[in-house]
């Protein structure tokens, strides 16, 4: 058991690493030799280097921050094939609960390295990126409909911060309408608190009518709406 243990915390440990990786910051630094977190926003995220470093940057920062999530979760399932390859699981241990468990708390590990990046001074983005590449290696279902969701408020809006608060509440519902397990359901409750409560300075923004939208400048450093 204590073997089993081990490696438990071994795939968190990697997939807070995974999660951890400056993506944003890294592209800023390589492209313009700036400190992605003093311009704009001061988020590390995909809106923020779109903001200050374009299109192509923006997209390249959203794909590589969401493939962390997705590799977080593939890291996971690989590491219980090899296990049982090796007959490292326990026998009182059930492969399959204990999987959906390990996939969540995986889940929200690479989540907390985004947002909180042990290279950044535990500084980092809103984590919705990477909260959309666990869930969709998670339950692409339930990933596809959260960002339907976010689309459609995005369309109507044009706030990204707007579309990413609706995502993080419908997330649970669907959990629910897809018949995920338990483990997914509370992911999705924390997973999708966390991403409002990163949220709280834009949340001050919508209600006082001062949240820019798509397009819009941010001048100052304070938190926004980055992914």
């Amino acid at each position: 058991m204590a073997v089993w243990l081990i490696l438990c915390a071994a795939i968190l440990l990697v997939a807070y690493l995974l999660g951890s990786i400056p993506t944003g910051y890294t592209a800023a630094r390589v492209l313009k030799g700036i400190d992605i977190r003093e311009h704009g926003s001061g988020s590390t995220g995909a809106t923020n280097v779109l903001r200050t470093l374009g299109k192509g940057p923006g997209f390249f920062v959203l794909v590589i921050d969401t493939l962390k999530g997705i590799l977080a979760i593939a890291l996971v399932r690989w590491s219980f094939n090899f296990a049982a390859s090796q007959n490292l699981i326990p026998a009182d241990v059930n492969p399959t609960n204990w999987l959906a468990w390990m996939v969540a708390f995986a889940g929200i590990f690479a989540i907390l390295g985004h947002s909180k990046s042990i290279w950044l001074g535990f500084t980092g983005g809103k984590s919705v990126a990477t909260s959309l590449g666990v869930l969709l290696a998670m339950s692409w279902q339930v990933a596809v409909s959260t960002a339907a969701v976010f689309g459609l408020v995005l369309a109507i809006s044009r706030i990204v911060s707007l579309s990413s608060i609706a995502g993080a509440i419908a997330v649970s519902l669907l959990m629910l309408v897809f018949g995920q397990p338990l483990p997914y359901l509370l992911f999705a409750i924390a997973a999708g608190v966390y991403v409002i409560m990163r949220h709280r300075s834009n949340i001050q923004r919508l209600l006082a009518g001062k949240e820019p939208k798509i397009g819009q400048k941010i001048p100052t450093t304070e938190e926004s709406v980055e992914p």
